[in-house]
């Protein structure tokens, strides 16, 4: 898949949920590095005042490869609901793929 499909298609969805009034506003940018090969990155502000912070380098050139990733939750307060991410921790947690709550 090419890069700019992928792009094509986050945004597709963003608006489909900004026109159905679940987002209010949204920031969305790419770096790109390659024909399949970029940076992906933005928030998304919610109805009730809460953010998704989201961060991917992709690589989609056999298939989508998140060679990294974030997607940051937080309600009005800026308190944490949750983050998904790979990654690395020290001590090593033992897989890439993991949940925070705190």
């Amino acid at each position: 898949m090419l890069l700019n499909n992928y792009q094509a298609n986050i945004i597709s969805v963003i608006q489909k949920y900004v026109n159905d009034g679940w987002i209010l506003s949204f920031n969305f940018s790419v770096d790109t590095r390659s024909n399949y090969v970029g940076f992906i990155q933005g928030n998304l502000e919610f109805l009730q005042g809460s953010r998704l912070f989201f961060k991917e380098y992709v690589d989609l050139q056999e298939s989508v490869d998140k060679l990294s990733y974030s997607f940051h939750y937080q309600d009005h307060e800026n308190n944490l609901i949750f983050r998904y991410d790979n990654a690395k921790h020290k001590p090593d947690l033992g897989y890439a793929d993991h949940k925070h709550i705190q």
